[in-house]
């Protein structure tokens, strides 16, 4: 009489990749490409004009920064 062997079915997990993710692996790169968003289409006040001075004024506190 010789002697049975088990087989064994392998499992989704072994030799594979376990491909669920919590919740919220899901739920925050959403919530902060939703607020970006939303900076960046919602108003924010009125557009820069030419007579507006403070383009100016960064510009040249940049350009004192830089080393000459």
């Amino acid at each position: 009489m010789s002697a049975r062997t088990h087989t064994r079915t392998p499992s989704p997990s072994v030799g594979g990749v376990d491909t669920r993710l919590p919740w919220w692996a899901l739920v925050l790169p959403v919530a902060a490409f939703v607020a970006l968003f939303l900076l960046i289409a919602g108003p924010g006040g009125p557009p820069a004009g030419p007579g507006d001075p403070t383009v100016g004024r960064l510009l040249e506190q940049i350009q004192q920064s830089l080393p000459r």
